[in-house]
């Protein structure tokens, strides 16, 4: 089992559903128990493998919410127009790519990393975007401690 080193306030589903209104976004219900939870932090495994043509990343931090650096709010509109329709940032890596959960029907509940040395100007175009999991849960357990794991 993972742990998550966060001094991230505890919220409740009050905070997630305002924070939901306010964002005009609908989070999985799996997604909302790790926010439950956790509320963000840095994961003690943390190595992932993205593809075998890209290799491996380490994620550097889960967005929270609330008064915090890695908040996720701010984090969702600074990607808001450079993020294909439907994904919200839910983490980064140490290289500024970021980990991302589909929000929309299509890629509901889905795990994507987003690459961002191959953006492209349309940012619905999905080449830059690497299916990881089929929910936070799945991917949670594919994190490592290292690359030899």
């Amino acid at each position: 089992m993972i742990l998550i080193e966060c001094n991230n306030e505890k919220i409740s589903r009050d905070t997630i559903n305002q924070f939901e209104n306010e964002n005009k976004v609908k989070l999985t219900v799996k997604y909302k128990q790790f926010l439950l939870e956790w509320n963000g932090g840095y994961p003690s495994a943390s190595t992932f493998k993205i593809s075998d043509k890209k290799g491996y990343s380490v994620i550097n931090v889960f967005n929270g919410i609330g008064d915090m650096y890695d908040n996720l709010e701010k984090v969702i509109n600074i990607y808001e127009y450079r993020l294909p329709n439907g994904f919200i940032p839910i983490a980064d890596d140490s290289a500024g790519n970021v980990i991302c959960l589909g929000t929309n029907e299509s890629y509901y509940e889905n795990i994507y990393f987003w690459d961002h040395e191959q953006e492209s100007e349309n940012p619905d175009d999905m080449s830059n975007m690497y299916f990881l999991a089929n929910d936070i849960n799945q991917f949670l357990s594919m994190l490592h401690a290292s690359l030899e794991e």
